[in-house]
């Protein structure tokens, strides 16, 4: 992928030097053309073409977003209420993901949403506990994470 992107801003430069203009017009026309040509020779790249993993890493950002956001929603609502009737909890996640770096933002991006914590990983790796501060079915937990973070992860690193 970084070998793409810096192949990319070399033609966007080769492009305003061909053209002899030195405006950032220029360059993102380059730019442009350049993504063109990577595209249609993405086969020869052993990896696929970086702008769909770009396209992933935004869209798992807005998706962390959009569960920060209903997540506060929840931890408010449990917190405003007048009479506290919270079932903390704590179950264990299973988790397809292999690479040290994709289970590191799993587990980040669970520890910074509201209302969970990842407690402790296990030592293959493969098992995520995690504390709930409101926990009605676990099966539904591991499923909502599942089928979104690491759905979302794996999409990225993929």
């Amino acid at each position: 992928m970084a070998f793409q992107i810096l192949l990319n801003v070399f033609l966007g430069f080769l492009w305003m030097f061909f053209t002899l203009s030195y405006e950032p017009v220029a360059f993102l026309k380059g730019y442009l053309f350049g993504m063109v040509i990577l595209f249609t020779f993405r086969r020869f790249f052993s990896s696929r073409f970086y702008l769909g993993r770009v396209i992933a890493i935004i869209s798992l950002g807005l998706l962390f977003i959009k569960e920060l956001i209903l997540s506060n929603i929840s931890v408010l609502k449990l917190v405003l209420k007048p009479k506290l009737d919270i079932k903390p909890g704590i179950f264990a996640l299973p988790t397809v993901l292999e690479k040290d770096w994709e289970i590191t933002i799993l587990a980040n991006l669970i520890t910074l949403t509201p209302g969970t914590l990842v407690v402790d990983v296990s030592e293959d790796n493969k098992i995520l506990y995690i504390h709930t501060i409101d926990m009605d079915d676990a099966q539904e937990a591991i499923d909502s994470i599942k089928n979104t973070f690491e759905k979302a992860i794996m999409e990225v690193s993929r």
